[in-house]
């Protein structure tokens, strides 16, 4: 890696939000350090991270177990370089009623929406904070502004990064070290797929670019503001509402978009 570079690091970044960030950042001058659990498509991934001008350190780990979260970031060590900008992107879904879904699965949720995070930032903060300068993006969503019915872990993991990032904010607020929620609506990836939510109304609806969100998301972190709702008129339109709806109507409204079968009944 090129030393006079700054080094940038992105988890979840094999596909959708997390490998336009790393793609945008390369274009920013960075180098990467790129994270994702499935080694091919984080190969793949990589060569047009490079394809943008940057060198590319590739580490497939699984965030789930804290072993990987320790070992990702040993590799950002192992490069000897300041950790410039940290991207806390990796995140999962899981749908479906609250009383039929697998606890395996919610607890997987947690594990690397909300434990791994959490995790990750005590290591990259830390850091930061000693030298006094440095970037960090969470991805949260537009979904931590509502009850989640049929997404009740998802969406309250979400709302706990929320929380967990304006904290930090305040903690930090004397420093060179900025943090910065990027919040989503639904976004064209793979995740209500592997969330298993083809049949469901937002599932099938159109849904924002990615290229769209993770550029917003890279001028807001750059900009140093605190958050935003990124993507499409209608979803910005969404995180308006979300601030003024009572909670009884946003999960109301959630549960007609997220419920099983829903998608069939639009």
């Amino acid at each position: 890696m090129n030393d006079a570079k700054p080094l940038a690091l992105v988890t979840g970044a094999s596909s959708g939000i997390g490998l336009e960030l790393a793609v945008l950042l390369a274009e920013r001058g960075h180098d990467l350090v790129v994270n994702a659990e499935d080694d091919t498509r984080l190969r793949r991934a990589a060569e047009r991270v490079r394809a943008a001008g940057a060198t590319v350190a590739t580490v497939r780990a699984d965030l789930r177990d804290p072993a990987g979260t320790e070992a990702l970031y040993a590799a950002v060590l192992a490069t000897g370089r300041p950790l410039d900008v940290a991207v806390l992107n990796a995140g999962v879904g899981r749908g479906g009623a609250f009383v039929e879904t697998d606890l395996a699965d919610e607890l997987e949720v947690i594990d690397l929406n909300v434990r791994s995070t959490v995790h990750l930032a005590k290591l990259v903060v830390r850091d930061m904070a000693i030298r006094d300068e440095g970037r960090v993006l969470v991805t949260s969503s537009v979904a931590s502004m509502m009850p989640g019915s049929f997404q009740a872990v998802y969406n309250a993991s979400k709302s706990f990064l929320q929380s967990f990032v304006q904290a930090l904010q305040n903690e930090l607020k004397d420093t060179g070290v900025t943090l910065t929620s990027l919040m989503p609506g639904p976004t064209e990836t793979d995740f209500f797929h592997r969330a298993d939510m083809d049949d469901t109304r937002i599932g099938r609806q159109d849904k924002d670019d990615p290229a769209q969100v993770a550029r917003q998301g890279i001028d807001a972190l750059f900009a140093g503001k605190d958050k935003l709702v990124a993507g499409s008129a209608r979803t910005k339109a969404q995180g308006l509402a979300g601030k003024v709806l009572p909670d009884g109507l946003k999960g109301e409204l959630h549960r007609k978009m997220a419920e099983p079968g829903s998608g069939e009944q639009a």
